[in-house]
C-alpha cells in the first residue's frame, strides 16, 4: 500500500467532519483549508448557455493516455469544496486527470439541483478537459457524496455512455421523498428543494414535476450497462441527513428482480439503522474501508452496493481503489 493510501484510510476512518462551509452532514473528509498547489481554479464554457463555468483542474503533463475523475461537491457546497481534494491528491500521485465543477454551486435555486444547466455544465467539464490532455476515453470516471452522490447518480443515469463508472456515497435519489423526510426532521433542506423546484414538491403540482424532473431515479435505469457503485453509512438518517434507503432504492432500480431487497427489508434498514436479519449475504472484509468496516454488501448485474460502519459520509480510499478497477465495456 503507498503512503497516499495508507493515509486516505487513517483520515476517513476516523474523520467525517465538514470542510467549511459546508454543514457536517454533508460533506465527507477532514477539514481542509486549501487544495495542492498543482490544482489549479480555471474557467470553461458551458455548452448550457454559453457561459464561463469555474471548476479546479489538474492534468498531468504527461502526454500519454490517462484516466480522468470527475468529482462532484455536495448539496450545499460549490467547486472550491477543499474536502474533495483527496480524490485530487490521488489524481496528482496516479497521474489523472481532475476536474472539480460547480454545477451552478448550491442546491437551493432553480439553475442549481439537477437542472437542465447542471447536466450540461458537467458535461462540458468533461468535453473541455479531453480538448485540454489527452484523456482515455475507456477511464472517465465519475465520484460524489451527498449531493455530490445524488448528481453522480443524476449523471449516471443522464449519460451512461459517457463514463467507465460511478461511485456514490450517500446520495439522494428521490428529491420529493428527501424534501417529505426533509420536513419532518425541519432540515434546511426541504426549504432549498422548494427554492428549486418553485414551490412544495407534491406530486401532480408544476413543483412535483420538477422534483421529478430534477430526481436520479428518474433516469438512473439508463445506466444498467454502467458499472455503479453505491454506498452509505448505516446510521445516515440518524446522525446523519440522508435516510439510506435512497440508496437502497437506487441499487433495486438496477439490480436483478431476484436480488432486489424488499420493501419491509429496506424499512428495517432505514428505521433500525441495522441489517435485517432476514439478510445472509457474505459480508467481505474490505481493507479499503478502514475501521468503516462493510456490513452489508451485494452486487447484480453491473451494480454494486454497500452499508458501512458509518453515518454521513464518504470513503475516498473504497471509492478511488473501487473506480480504478474499472474499464468501459
Amino acid at each position: 500500500m503507498n503512503r497516499l493510501s495508507a493515509l486516505l484510510l487513517i483520515v476517513f476512518a476516523f474523520s467525517a467532519s465538514a470542510a467549511t462551509p459546508v454543514p457536517k452532514s454533508e460533506a465527507p473528509g477532514k477539514v481542509i483549508e486549501r487544495w495542492p498547489e498543482q490544482v489549479k481554479e480555471i474557467k470553461y464554457p458551458s455548452k448550457a448557455d454559453n457561459t464561463e463555468q469555474p471548476a479546479m483542474y489538474f492534468a498531468p503533463a504527461s502526454k500519454e493516455k490517462k484516466p480522468l475523475l470527475v468529482a462532484l461537491h455536495s448539496w450545499s457546497a460549490d467547486y472550491k469544496q477543499t474536502s474533495q481534494t483527496p480524490y485530487a491528491e490521488w489524481c496528482i500521485e496516479h497521474g489523472w486527470a481532475f476536474i472539480h465543477p460547480n454545477f451552478r454551486g448550491p442546491n437551493n435555486k432553480p439553475d442549481a439541483c439537477g437542472s437542465e444547466l447542471v447536466v450540461q455544465d458537467i458535461l462540458s467539464a468533461v468535453e473541455y478537459v479531453r480538448k485540454d490532455t489527452n484523456i482515455d476515453p475507456q477511464r472517465i470516471y465519475l465520484v460524489g457524496a451527498s449531493g455530490g452522490g445524488y448528481a453522480t447518480l443524476l449523471m449516471a443515469g443522464r449519460a451512461p455512455e459517457l463514463w467507465a463508472a460511478a461511485s456514490a456515497w450517500v446520495p439522494i435519489s428521490d428529491i420529493q421523498a428527501w424534501h417529505e423526510q426533509s420536513v419532518r426532521k425541519k432540515q434546511k433542506y426541504a426549504k432549498d428543494i422548494e427554492l428549486a423546484c418553485g414551490g412544495v414538491p407534491v406530486p401532480g403540482t408544476p413543483a412535483g414535476d420538477e422534483a421529478k424532473k430534477r430526481s436520479a431515479l428518474t433516469y438512473l435505469a439508463q445506466a444498467k450497462d454502467l458499472k455503479v457503485s453505491i454506498n452509505a453509512g448505516i446510521k445516515d438518517g440518524h446522525t446523519g441527513s440522508v435516510p439510506i434507503s435512497h440508496t437502497l432504492r437506487a441499487y433495486n432500480l438496477l439490480a436483478e428482480p431476484k436480488d432486489r431487497l424488499t420493501e419491509e427489508e429496506i424499512a428495517y434498514f432505514t428505521e433500525k439503522a441495522q441489517v435485517p436479519p432476514t439478510i445472509k449475504d457474505a459480508v467481505p472484509n474490505d481493507p479499503h474501508h478502514g475501521l468503516k468496516k462493510v456490513l452489508f454488501r451485494r452486487e447484480s448485474n453491473n451494480v454494486r452496493v454497500t452499508i458501512f460502519e458509518g453515518a454521513h459520509e464518504g470513503l475516498p480510499a473504497p471509492a478511488l481503489h473501487w473506480l480504478q478497477e474499472q474499464t468501459k465495456k
